[in-house]
């Protein structure tokens, strides 16, 4: 298997983890991608990348108010010097004994840590499993921007699913939000009109 190391933990709990990596690693993952980082010998925990951060520091804050730059200088500032990135990662399932389940793990990631970008196939794996029962770990927090969180996830999931022949998983996916949000007529909404810019309207009817 050809794994794609993100980072390393920098901090974690149970609902979620943030990762620290390099600043020519930030197109690795994207905003709603599936992550995956170790929790023991024998089992691991995924998550969703709900936000990616890119903090500053003295040298960056003089050239960003400097009236000329140069290309060579940005570039060095961006790529070669340690500007500190953190990637935030919201915890939607766990495997162990090769069995995925969509709870919260037992246990969070340790520091240091590596964390993984999820391959094709480990995408296909995760949201296949049951009902989409991690959807709910996504509906129960207020503090991430839900409605693009889920239209990011989809369409990038529906991707890998209609290559590998399953068009119609973006479809399911949707009747089960749609039978989740029935009572929040807002939110369902938005998150509509957000999957039918993303995916276009004859995938989520």
């Amino acid at each position: 298997m050809n794994e794609i190391k993100i980072g390393r933990m920098l901090r974690a709990g149970m609902s979620g983890f943030v990762v620290g990596c390099q600043v020519d690693k930030i197109d690795v993952p994207s905003f709603g991608s599936l992550v995956r980082a170790p929790i023991g010998e024998d089992a691991q925990v995924y998550g969703l990348v709900h936000d990616l951060h890119v903090d500053d520091d003295g040298l960056v804050r003089h050239l960003a108010t400097a009236p000329e730059v140069e290309p060579s200088t940005i570039q060095d500032a961006q790529v070669n010097r340690n500007i500190p990135v953190e990637i935030s990662v919201l915890s939607v399932g766990y495997e162990e004994d090769s069995k995925l389940r969509h709870v919260l793990p037992p246990r969070p990631p340790l520091s240091l840590d590596l964390i993984y970008k999820c391959s094709p196939p480990e995408v296909m794996n995760f949201t296949s499993q049951g009902r989409f029962g991690y959807f709910r770990h996504l509906l129960r927090h207020e503090d991430i921007p839900l409605v693009e969180l889920l239209a990011a996830h989809i369409r990038q999931s529906h991707q890998i699913h209609e290559k590998s022949d399953d068009p119609s998983w973006s479809k399911r996916a949707v009747e089960e939000l749609i039978l989740l949000l029935q009572d929040d007529y807002q939110t369902l909404t938005s998150l509509l009109g957000a999957l039918q810019d993303t995916l276009g309207e004859e995938r989520i009817v």
